[in-house]
């Protein structure tokens, strides 16, 4: 469960592409550091959603969930087909768009 609760930044979105960023309260318990700091990667064209300034970053994994911490006033997320994007500083959750096929939901390959 996430820490949304009485936080009036909290549902604050941003969409990059195929990427939607959520601005969130706190992580969950038991997050994993993740190296790095590539939101997706595009299967496809080998394009990937990334911060600018890697040092800016933490990224958080617990299972199949991505989270991302901005550590400094900002940081530029980049994309190659995208306009950059400012994120603020704080705690968001990252997710890929998926896409219906009847026989599963898939995430869009870039």
């Amino acid at each position: 469960m996430f820490n949304d609760t009485n936080n009036s930044q909290a549902s604050i979105l941003y969409r990059h592409g195929d990427v939607l960023i959520r601005r969130i309260a706190g992580l969950p318990l038991g997050v994993q550091r993740r190296v790095g700091a590539t939101l997706a990667h595009g299967e496809i064209t080998g394009h990937s959603h990334r911060i600018q300034q890697s040092n800016t970053v933490q990224l958080w994994v617990d299972g199949n969930d991505l989270f991302l911490e901005v550590k400094e006033a900002s940081a530029t997320l980049v994309h190659e087909e995208h306009r950059a994007i400012e994120l603020p500083q704080g705690l968001y959750r990252v997710w890929k768009q998926r896409e219906y096929r009847p026989d599963a939901y898939v995430e869009v390959m870039d």
